[in-house]
């Protein structure tokens, strides 16, 4: 990949972005003025995350530069955050584009822009080698009184109310490093989060989880991922939304997100954005 990206990695929002830039107007406003275009995620391997070098990396990322890179924009850079700040911090001004792979959904979309979807995206759970419970899905968790753990802002929490968890059933951690803690100490039956997520942690760790079934949850718990902007910058979702009819499903996109596990099965499909919002 040949585009210029200068990594502002921190723990909280930008490390060195000026007041004025975080008050700036609208996109194309701060493009036209030289200003970079700055992408914010959270650690959520194999989504969006910094690699050891510091870098942008996972196939949300891959693709987002992919695609200001094909609509000519190089001077990119990268913001890392919580998740809960992902969609504050847009609407802050802290960054420009929401890279995290979130899930859209009507709640969402009252907050901010989604681009077309990227992704189709099911749910996973870790649980203790073996599965003692048979925790597979929120049903079944909700049924066993056993205690869910989930991330600060995931769309896992309203799926699990859905199945008829309470705020008391779910413990709630800032991201997959707390959620996999949570599990391996025995302080929660299971973790949820997307299955690409779960199925990466389980794999890092060393045998003291496993990750289920994803397709043993029903059809209405996949969603939709995308790329969140501002309402205000809906001139520049178009011309987005145009460079990514485009280039999703091509080689070129294939080729970029391949070493983070998505395959054709992970391709959106036909579904629109607008029936996403109305339907998730």
């Amino acid at each position: 990949m040949t585009s210029t990206v200068k990594t502002l990695i921190t723990a909280g929002f930008a490390l060195g972005v000026s007041a004025a830039a975080v008050m700036a107007g609208p996109l194309m406003d701060r493009i036209d003025a030289g200003d970079s275009i700055r992408i914010g995620f959270a650690n959520e391997i194999p989504f969006a995350y910094a690699d050891e070098a510091g870098n942008a990396a996972g196939f949300v990322n891959a693709m987002t530069l992919d695609i200001l890179q094909n609509m000519g924009y190089t001077n990119i850079e990268a913001v890392q955050t919580e998740w809960g700040g992902l969609i504050p911090g847009l609407n802050a001004g802290r960054f420009d584009i929401v890279t995290g792979g979130m899930n859209i959904l009507a709640s969402r979309c009252e907050n901010m822009a989604f681009s077309e979807p990227i992704a189709t995206i099911g749910d996973g759970f870790i649980v203790a080698p073996g599965n003692p419970k048979g925790l597979e899905t929120y049903e079944g968790i909700h049924e066993a009184g056993a205690t869910l753990v989930t991330g600060a802002g995931y769309s896992n929490i309203e799926a699990a109310k859905a199945a008829g968890m309470t705020d008391a059933d779910i413990m709630i951690v800032p991201g997959p490093t707390e959620i996999l803690a949570a599990v391996v100490a025995g302080r929660a039956d299971a973790g949820t989060g997307t299955y690409f997520t779960m199925a990466q942690l389980a794999a890092s760790s060393d045998g003291k989880v496993e990750v289920t079934d994803p397709n043993a949850l029903p059809e209405e718990t996949f969603n939709w991922a995308g790329i969140g902007f501002r309402f205000e910058d809906q001139d520049f979702l178009d011309a987005f939304n145009a460079a990514l009819a485009d280039y999703i499903g091509s080689d070129q996109m294939m080729a970029s997100v391949a070493q983070y596990g998505y395959t054709e099965d992970t391709l959106p499909g036909d579904r629109e954005t607008a029936w996403v919002c109305e339907n998730r």
